[in-house]
């Protein structure tokens, strides 16, 4: 990630509104704001999602809600709780993400 050329702002996620994403089980709302070529992201999961594919884009990710568990394609598996993140760089390895109960996410990439 390269951050250049965005001035200072503020963002009122409440007043984005969120696009719908299915996941293999349960749906994803996205809001969702770009900064030349960052995204920023407020993610809602709803309780039992299951991503629908295996992720290689690079992300920083911070959990605010709930609770997320993350596993890698070689079977390792992490589970992150309001505060903790994770980072990983764009083309390193294949994550999916699952949440039994909902969580609420920061992400950045």
């Amino acid at each position: 990630m390269d951050i250049k050329n965005i001035p200072f702002g503020t963002t009122d996620w409440s007043t984005i509104l969120p696009t719908e994403h299915r996941g293999e089980r349960g749906m994803a709302y996205w809001r969702t704001c770009h900064f030349g070529t960052v995204r920023v992201r407020m993610v809602e999961y709803s309780p039992d999602y299951l991503a629908d594919h295996w992720c290689l884009k690079g992300h920083i990710l911070l959990c605010l809600e709930g609770e997320l568990h993350t596993e890698l394609e070689d079977g390792r598996q992490f589970v992150l709780k309001p505060g903790m993140s994770y980072q990983v760089a764009d083309d390193e390895e294949s994550h999916r993400s699952y949440t039994i109960n909902g969580a609420k996410l920061f992400i950045v990439d």
